[in-house]
């Protein structure tokens, strides 16, 4: 299954949210939607969602517009919306029968969530009893419980502990080898390069960067090294200038060209005592700031 944003515009009165936003998600695989704050990244799902309409353009599944019907959506917002004062039990069951399961199968695929994510003991109590992260796990089942076909989890990492923070990557880990779409909007990098193959950095309401995150990497000259070794002196000494310290015992090397790699390693391999070589490749990080630290429009890389 593919999902497609084409061609999508929304303006609220005189400002333009979206202007001409594409991208496409393949199912089997994680896809970042990144941008800063105000870039358009929850307009976009809202459409996405049918909260509202775009003002033109289309949602596409596998070429042809999207049927609510028969597309299942699972949306984790990063504003939490769960209803302190109820019963955990009811509240997920009734937001799965929302949802279009029947009565039965809504608390039996409840259950199951409540004991995939270790939260069975609190069936019954109050969400407001509950510890953050563990409200952020009973928000999760809402996203979950109905089967979707495509899941939408805004940043899903904030409030988890280390431990419930492995949980939620083993789910993640389970929906994508399920063949399902997953979408993921967060500020925090280090999940979104563990997880999404694919990317889409917003910038003004379009997609600036977007594509495979391992292509748009190698697509970066690659005219430095990473050596990380415990003696860096006598390399330091060696490569003059183009040789600038890192932390925790890292060195960069500056090539005079990319062509240079293969020998300028395989000569500090046979050298030097080093710990670990590499050809240096900018971070999600690194990109996201160069694509949206302020609002020119950047040439789309992909």
């Amino acid at each position: 299954m593919i999902l497609e944003l084409q061609d999508i515009n929304k303006s609220f009165g005189r400002k333009q949210v979206l202007n001409g936003l594409s991208f496409q998600a393949e199912s089997g695989n994680a896809f970042g939607l990144l941008g800063r704050n105000g870039a358009g990244k929850t307009t976009s799902i809202r459409i996405l969602m049918n909260v509202f309409p775009a003002d033109s353009g289309q949602v596409l599944i596998d070429g042809r517009p999207i049927d609510y019907k028969k597309t299942q959506i699972g949306y984790l917002p990063e504003e939490r919306g769960l209803y302190p004062k109820k019963l955990i039990i009811d509240q997920l069951v009734y937001f799965a029968e929302l949802k279009g399961i029947g009565h039965k199968d809504a608390v039996k695929s409840v259950d199951y969530w409540l004991e995939r994510l270790g939260m069975s003991e609190y069936r019954n109590k109050r969400l407001d009893t509950l510890s953050k992260g563990n409200q952020q796990k009973i928000q999760l089942i809402t996203a979950l419980a109905h089967n979707p076909d495509i899941i939408i989890l805004d940043e899903p990492f904030s409030g988890l502990d280390p431990v419930n923070a492995m949980l939620l990557k083993d789910v993640v880990k389970e929906q994508i080898a399920q063949n399902k779409i997953v979408l993921f909007s967060s500020h925090q990098m280090n999940y979104i390069e563990e997880f999404c193959s694919n990317i889409a950095i917003l910038n003004s309401g379009r997609a600036v960067l977007h594509g495979n995150l391992h292509d748009i990497k190698r697509n970066y000259v690659r005219d430095r090294l990473i050596v990380r070794t415990e003696y860096p002196e006598k390399i330091i000494a060696d490569f003059g200038e183009n040789c600038t310290r890192g932390e925790n015992c890292t060195l960069f090397i500056q090539l005079t060209a990319p062509e240079e790699k293969k020998s300028i390693m395989k000569q500090l391999a046979a050298a030097y005592d080093i710990d670990e070589l590499s050809v240096f490749e900018p971070s999600l990080n690194d990109i996201f700031v160069e694509y949206t630290h302020d609002t020119a429009d950047k040439e789309d890389r992909s």
